[in-house]
């Protein structure tokens, strides 16, 4: 019996093929690029999973696969790259999966905004916004107010995400706007002012548990660039229960009614407001603490719905673990990846910290702004979510990730290292 990965996120690949052996299901892996997973696979016993490479683009391609893979009982596609694609290629073999419209309205940011706003889950509709338009900052400001958030319908990373807290931001926002190459269609939002989190849940036949919250530091205004993120945060138990109760509205107003969602919310001083809706597990080492913390392997529960079971993890008491942390490794200046130093130090500070490389040498970096840039995280636990961002922090405090400067056309010679 198979379970097929249409591609995967960075980290937690280990996890799904430890679940699917527990499961007596064998995963096969469709990737383009099966270096991507090196960090994983190297990691994992050799034939623990059947790595297939192919065009992963090509969705004739990985139809024809699907219908060469032996007792294929699942399709799993966890990025938001393959999402919608996934949920296709799901429904045309009859496989358990989501509704595909309620994919594509989940990566459709406005839509989901306005969705929310006729359930009366938040406060504001979308407004749609022509980066082109002669009269679009005027009707902006009436129709939003400011500050307000600009960004990409379909965006990842919080790439293409612009903060206009005045006509001379929104001015310079739409411009910049008017010369990106967008996912989707560019809209507005109010800008909900206070700490944002990311509620871990899992879904199945229209009910939500809440697994746990994630925190989210950023860097400072106006960018968005994602920093720090620990697991639990210790809501008191009766802001976690009504925290619980509204994420089971959010997530029934969109039709999501099964598997695992990330919600990224902000808490304002009238309550949450959501942010957006991935309808995946979190990515970077989000997977990874949710594992430690909770004590339990929380990838079974996406086998099993793969294949169309009840999540056990719906109904469990996890045993719970020690909590986590990470740092996500951003070099100073763009330029070319070359290295980490401070590595050595881990070893003895608390913590446990553990550097997991994203970037590979020679890679470019063109991006700091946003989460383009990091090269890899630097991961450490605690007793509390707390404790284990002081330690995450302090260990990648000793850490710093090194480019050299991009080759200049007709250079020569030796380039410097960033110090």
């Amino acid at each position: 019996m198979s379970v097929v990965c249409l591609e995967s996120l960075t980290f937690g690949l280990g996890h799904l093929a430890r679940a699917a052996d527990r499961l007596g299901e064998r995963l096969r892996l469709l990737t383009s690029d099966p270096s991507f997973y090196a960090y994983e696979l190297e990691r994992l016993p050799a034939g623990a999973v059947d790595v297939v490479e192919t065009d992963t683009f090509d969705t004739d391609g990985v139809a024809e696969l699907l219908g060469r893979t032996p007792d294929l009982r699942g399709l799993i596609s966890s990025t938001d790259t393959w999402m919608l694609v996934g949920a296709e290629l799901a429904a045309r073999f009859g496989l358990p999966g989501l509704d595909p419209a309620v994919l594509r309205l989940t990566r459709d940011k406005a839509a989901v905004r306005d969705r929310l706003f006729e359930a009366g889950l938040t406060r504001a509709r979308a407004a749609e916004a022509d980066p082109g338009g002669a009269e679009t900052a005027a009707l902006l400001v009436k129709g939003v107010g400011l500050p307000a958030i600009l960004k990409d319908s379909a965006g990842t990373g919080s790439q293409n995400v612009w903060l206009v807290r005045d006509e001379r931001e929104l001015d310079a926002a739409l411009a910049e706007a008017a010369g990106r190459q967008l996912k989707g269609r560019l809209f507005a939002e109010p800008y909900f002012s206070g700490p944002v989190y990311s509620a871990e849940t899992l879904t199945w036949a229209g009910r939500t548990r809440l697994l746990g919250v994630s925190s989210r530091l950023m860097s400072p205004e106006p960018h968005f660039r994602e920093e720090v993120t620990a697991f639990p945060v210790a809501f008191p138990e009766q802001r976690r229960a009504a925290l619980e109760r509204w994420l089971d509205g959010v997530l029934a107003a969109i039709g999501y009614t099964d598997r695992f969602a990330h919600v990224e919310f902000a808490l304002t001083t009238s309550g949450p407001e959501v942010v957006e809706i991935n309808p995946r597990i979190g990515g970077a080492l989000v997977g990874e603490g949710m594992c430690r913390a909770l004590g339990v392997n929380v990838y079974e529960a996406m086998v099993e719905a793969a294949v169309g079971l009840r999540p056990g993890l719906m109904d469990a008491a996890p045993p719970g673990g020690p909590a986590s942390a990470f740092v996500l490794g951003y070099p100073r200046r763009p330029g070319i990846f070359s290295g980490v130093s401070g590595l050595d130090r881990l070893p003895d500070m608390p913590g446990s910290p553990t550097w997991y490389p994203v970037k590979r040498i020679g890679d470019p970096v063109e991006h700091l702004a946003d989460s383009r840039g990091y090269a890899g995280i630097v991961y450490a636990e605690g007793d509390t979510a707390e404790l284990a961002t002081h330690c995450a922090v302090a260990a990648a405090n000793a850490v710093t990730v090194l480019t050299e400067p991009f080759p200049q056309p007709g250079a020569a010679g030796r380039r410097t290292s960033d110090d």
